[in-house]
């Protein structure tokens, strides 16, 4: 479950950046605070004037690195405006290998020759990594070398030396820095409806599973003619949670993996084999008998679920916003040329089970079993530090995240950043990979998604309120009009505090009780999802007991336990 979920965190920023053809979030996952090393508005004209140069010039070196995440182009980092920007202040260059294939036989791989490449992010395998003592201690370089990464890591110092054993061995992605900045949009959980159903039902507040479901079924059944589909889910590979999570949301948690975190006692309960899985899965047993749930669900690739979503045929679903941009932006796009297609572009709604208290936006989080280190192989370490370092300079993760003065985004009277519509226009897949904005994007030390700047600008485009509003349609305008609010996060309740925040990320051992009950788990729900949801009525029971039979098996209290004593730590360590 991490491992996809951590995949799935990389692929949310990569579609907050992604999304910015249509919502100007481009290098949606950079942030700041103060800077220790220059002015936060980057001065206008090239890239190399951006960020303050080193005092003297140095030999230019390229060291290598690979991301354990499969799906980028390879590539050299000064190939791209920001890259060679960086270049120019530092010297460094860094040759980029992507996963292809399978990553514990890659990473195995590197172990069992004890070669690795010089800066490493091992995703899923990094306990792996550490294992083999392929990383190495950054403590005192970043002592020396690092005053930025003291900075911006320094809060979290405590907590990564805890989760292993006293020594920094490399640099989780994504610390919050500055004040919290709630995303406009939303890239997390929701139920999505089409806006049409919404329009045509009086634009009702939807908050209860039931009332949601009673208003897919109630558009369906006025539309014969059109053969639509009710609601359909994600079940292919690693993205199969888009259908196992629900639960959760619905029960009022946020995203913290298989766990459900009381706020006040900190105690951990998994909601597989709960009344509240029971639930979901016999909301959509009872979907299926209406002949409203698309059965292809538990067969379809992604790739089928996209054109599914892009086809105006189906009327509602869960996901994560970030899962379904792809087609949210084909819909989109489609609305920006024909103001009539918007009925087809989907609207989140935060459904619970009993319609109170949601909790679908993520609160500021750490993501400490994941990050970039430097190998025992690296030839110059000093020398990644202090291009770790110089990239979080706070003109730096501007220009990572926002560009460049003049050319991708303006500064008004106020200092407040903004795009303009033409910037927004032109920031496609192409431009974003040449100038560097896919490149830099995720894999490297960096401001946190949510963070500010010393200034109060926005880190991320994406969430900054003079962004946002540009990238508005018509009918983006309407709908929030109708229903009294600004941003689409205004239709969320605002997340709380959880200094543990995704406990999906605290760390496991390959091969340990808690890694194989998720394991486990994990195959379980595979094996009989399909089977509860698409049972006969009258079966649904007997299908729900053998699935829980198996389930019993599980050590699920040894689990929590384990899980409620590291959380418990985790706060202990923040006050």
């Amino acid at each position: 479950m991490a491992k996809k979920l951590w995949t799935a965190g990389m692929a949310a920023a990569l579609a907050v950046s992604m999304a910015a053809c249509s919502s100007g979030n481009n290098g949606g996952n950079a942030s700041p605070a103060e800077s220790s090393g220059g002015s936060s508005a980057p001065a206008s004209g090239s890239a190399s004037a951006t960020a303050t140069a080193s005092e003297k010039p140095l030999d230019k070196v390229t060291f290598s690195f690979f991301s354990g995440v499969a799906g980028e182009k390879d590539l050299n980092t000064n190939e791209t405006t920001i890259g060679k920007a960086l270049e120019d202040q530092t010297g460094v260059n860094f040759k980029i290998e992507h996963l292809v294939g399978d990553l514990n036989t890659k990473i195995g791989t590197m172990i069992a020759s004890n070669q690795y490449p010089d800066v490493l992010i091992p995703d899923a395998a990094i306990e792996e990594v550490l294992k083999a003592g392929a990383f190495i201690p950054i403590d005192d370089l970043i002592e020396q070398y690092g005053p930025n990464i003291k900075r911006v890591y320094g809060p979290y110092f405590e907590r990564m030396r805890a989760d292993y054993g006293g020594k920094i061995y490399f640099l989780p992605l994504g610390p919050q820095v500055g004040e919290f900045s709630a995303d406009p949009n939303i890239n997390q959980g929701a139920f999505w409806v089409q806006r049409r159903v919404l329009k045509e039902a009086g634009y009702p507040k939807i908050k209860k599973l039931d009332d949601y479901v009673k208003l897919v079924e109630d558009f369906v059944a006025k539309h014969p003619e059109e053969k639509l589909t009710g609601m359909l889910t994600l079940t292919n590979d690693w993205r199969f949670f888009a259908t196992s999570n629900p639960p959760m949301h619905l029960a009022g948690y946020p995203n913290d993996g298989n766990v459900m975190v009381d706020i006040a006692t900190n105690e951990a309960k998994t909601y597989a084999g709960s009344e509240n899985e029971k639930r979901w899965l016999k909301t959509l047993n009872d979907l299926n008998a209406k002949g409203l749930l698309d059965k292809s669900s538990f067969v379809d690739n992604y790739d089928q679920y996209i054109a599914k979503l892009t086809s105006h045929k189906v009327v509602g679903f869960f996901d994560y916003g970030w899962q379904m941009a792809n087609a949210q932006n084909v819909l989109k796009d489609a609305a920006r040329k024909d103001q009539s297609q918007d009925d087809f572009v989907y609207f989140p709604l935060p459904v619970t089970f009993d319609g109170t208290h949601d909790q679908y936006l993520d609160p500021p989080g750490w993501t400490s079993n994941r990050g970039i280190g430097i190998t025992k192989s690296a030839k110059d370490p000093a020398r990644i530090i202090q291009f770790w370092d110089n990239l979080l300079k706070e003109e730096n993760q501007v220009l990572k995240s926002w560009g460049i003065k003049g050319e991708t985004y303006e500064v008004d009277d106020k200092g407040r950043f903004y795009r303009t519509v033409e910037q927004i226009d032109k920031l496609d897949d192409a431009f974003n990979e040449k100038f560097g904005f896919k490149t830099f994007d995720w894999d490297w030390p960096q401001y946190g998604t949510s963070s500010t700047l010393a200034d109060g600008n926005a880190v991320a485009p994406g969430y900054q309120p003079e962004v946002f509003q540009v990238g508005l349609t018509e009918g983006d305008k309407t709908i929030l009009d109708k229903y009294g609010v600004k941003t689409y996060a205004e239709m969320f309740d605002t997340p709380e505090d959880r200094p543990w925040f995704p406990a999906w990320s605290i760390p496991k051992e390959q091969g340990s009780p808690q890694q194989i009950w998720e394991t486990k788990k994990d195959d379980l729900q595979k094996k009989y999802y399909a089977k509860i949801a698409l049972a006969k009525p009258a079966d649904f029971d007997s299908a729900w007991d053998g699935y829980m039979k198996e389930f019993a098996k599980l050590d699920t209290a040894g689990y929590e336990k384990w899980y409620t004593e590291q959380i418990k730590k985790i706060v202990d360590v923040a006050k």
